[in-house]
């Protein structure tokens, strides 16, 4: 028996050492892998960097820009009208070292072939650690391909591109770098932007005034927005800046902060405009055509974001389990938790494999008429199943940990809370599969491409070849798809695309994940895949101990 010291009531002992740091990069061999197929393997020494920092000292500061939550400010002392958010010095640490390593412009600053790959991967890493600031990050990204649409913004474009931080709230011409971010949504149409109702008036040349509001303004000290209002020729795209561009700050007035379930560290608001400066984006009327290339970017970023979850939720869960002991051995020890984590690495493995591979699918369509159609489909697809699939990973996760997970110690709280907005975010699960059926049925392109990817698959497992023969016909335009039946037709398109991924890179553990998600040998939920597999190396797969 121990002897304690006088008034010492236990011990601590059988807990797991501090998760930090770890090298996010290092410890991901599926992402190293997805990344070098992908093209961006010029970059991973930049990736390595920004691995160590994410698995460090951004989890660290990620704490207090959590915990202390924006801040709106809408007047000052005296009662003058400054529309303000504040944050914890954190929340700018966090940003101007995610910009400085181009989380936000790195596809834009250097555009080389591969580029859009490598700055997908640096999005998944800060995911990770820091969820919140993903929002204004992916929105600045994506932001670039719209302002290109009005060569008047070119100077907009060139600091949104900018690996420069600049966190005061000036105007855009005395910052060496800008954020972006974007305001559709209003009250009465929600994912309807063709009822919104904000009108934008003519001043003169490209320059308008807009009345009205928006419902969700995400990430409002950005320097910029990009809004949808209807002009007199239709919907139309504007940026709308925070400071007018003859002097002042615009009349864009925050009402309130979005009181959010997670995303605590980024502020969401609604926002009402009151005759507020606006210069054009596009041809009137053409609103959404122009901006949808943003939607497009921000839906690939939301596919990253659940697959940073699920990668780091699952790290979490291996590290806890590998160090703590119950009954008599490590918890990664016994066979059922074994059968869980290997279920939950499979998981993670396939959506970064498919968030990557939409990636590259961006770097190139610009290059290839055929990775471009693929690219817009398999968006929809990924966005709409690996967003879907984060929530209940990540709870899988809390349960490995037990009580702990519950514990905002563990981060799984966070991580948790964080789940369920990428599917909403950005079109929710309808949206996409409308999408998709949409793609299909307008877009010949699109069901090819997406069915050459799946037959170049072909012949390394047979219940693979099986799917891809049911999926044929729709592919091929051969037969119709009714609404109603959408979501199952996307959610096996999207378990086909991952198959065909993880066979053709040779991934370890392709054959279980074709056993287990296609030819029906699991349950619905993890912990079920056969157990013949070798659950210790798929999950030493996932994170080495």
């Amino acid at each position: 028996m121990e002897s304690l010291p006088p008034f010492a009531t236990h011990t601590v002992d059988n807990q797991p050492p501090p998760f930090a740091p770890r090298d996010l990069w290092a410890d991901d061999a599926a992402l190293r892998e997805a990344v070098e197929r992908e093209g961006g393997g010029a970059f991973a020494a930049r990736l390595q960097r920004y691995g160590a920092f994410a698995g460090d000292g951004l989890l660290a500061l990620s704490l207090d820009a959590h915990r202390d939550k924006p801040r709106l400010r809408s007047h000052d002392a005296f009662g003058h009208r400054i529309d303000k958010v504040e944050f914890h010095p954190h929340y700018h640490a966090i940003m101007g070292a995610a910009i400085e390593h181009g989380v936000a412009g790195l596809s834009w600053h250097e555009p080389v072939p591969g580029a859009h790959v490598a700055r997908a991967a640096l999005s998944y890493l800060h995911h990770q650690s820091e969820p919140g600031t993903s929002c204004p990050l992916t929105m600045t990204h994506a932001s670039a391909p719209v302002l290109r649409h009005a060569p008047a913004l070119g100077e907009w474009m060139r600091k949104a591109a900018a690996p420069h931080y600049d966190g005061r709230d000036v105007a855009a011409a005395d910052k060496p770098g800008l954020t972006l971010g974007m305001g559709m949504t209003e009250k009465q149409g929600g994912s309807d932007v063709r009822a919104n109702r904000t009108v934008a008036t003519p001043i003169g040349s490209d320059e308008y005034e807009l009345v009205g509001h928006k419902w969700f303004f995400s990430a409002p000290m950005s320097d910029g927005f990009l809004v949808l209002a209807q002009a007199p020729g239709g919907l139309t795209c504007f940026l709308l800046p925070r400071w007018h561009p003859h002097g002042g700050k615009n009349a864009l007035r925050l009402m309130r902060l979005k009181d959010k379930l997670g995303d605590w560290s980024n502020a969401s608001s609604e926002v009402e405009f009151q005759n507020a400066w606006a210069q054009r984006v596009g041809e009137e009327g053409r609103g959404v055509a122009t901006i949808i290339e943003m939607v497009m970017l921000t839906r690939l970023d939301c596919m990253l974001g659940s697959a940073g979850e699920m990668r780091m939720a699952l790290s979490q869960a291996l590290h806890h389990t590998r160090h703590r002991r119950a009954f008599g051995k490590p918890l990664a020890e016994h066979a059922l938790m074994r059968n869980v984590l290997a279920d939950l690495a499979l998981e993670s493995e396939a959506a970064t494999a498919l968030a990557l591979r939409v990636a590259g699918a961006i770097d190139r369509a610009p290059r290839d008429p055929r990775e471009a159609a693929f690219a817009r489909i398999a968006t929809a697809i990924g966005k709409y199943w690996i967003c879907k699939r984060a929530p209940a990973f990540v709870n899988e996760a809390q349960e490995c940990l037990g009580g702990a997970g519950y514990v905002e110690e563990s981060l799984l709280p966070r991580i948790y809370r964080q789940a369920p907005l990428n599917s909403i975010w950005e079109g929710s699960g309808n949206i996409q599969c409308l999408d998709v059926l949409r793609a299909l049925t307008r877009e010949p392109e699109a069901g090819q491409a997406l069915l050459a990817e799946l037959d170049a698959a072909r012949g390394r497992d047979d219940g693979f070849d099986a799917c891809v023969d049911a999926l044929a016909g729709a592919l091929a335009g051969g037969a119709a798809l009714p609404e109603a039946q959408m979501r199952l037709w996307v959610e096996r398109l999207a378990l086909a695309l991952q198959a065909a991924l993880l066979l053709r890179a040779d991934s370890p553990v392709a054959a279980a994940f074709c056993r287990s998600r296609l030819r029906g040998e699991h349950g619905l939920g993890f912990g079920t895949l056969p157990d013949d597999l070798d659950f210790v190396a798929i999950a030493q797969r996932g994170v080495p101990a």
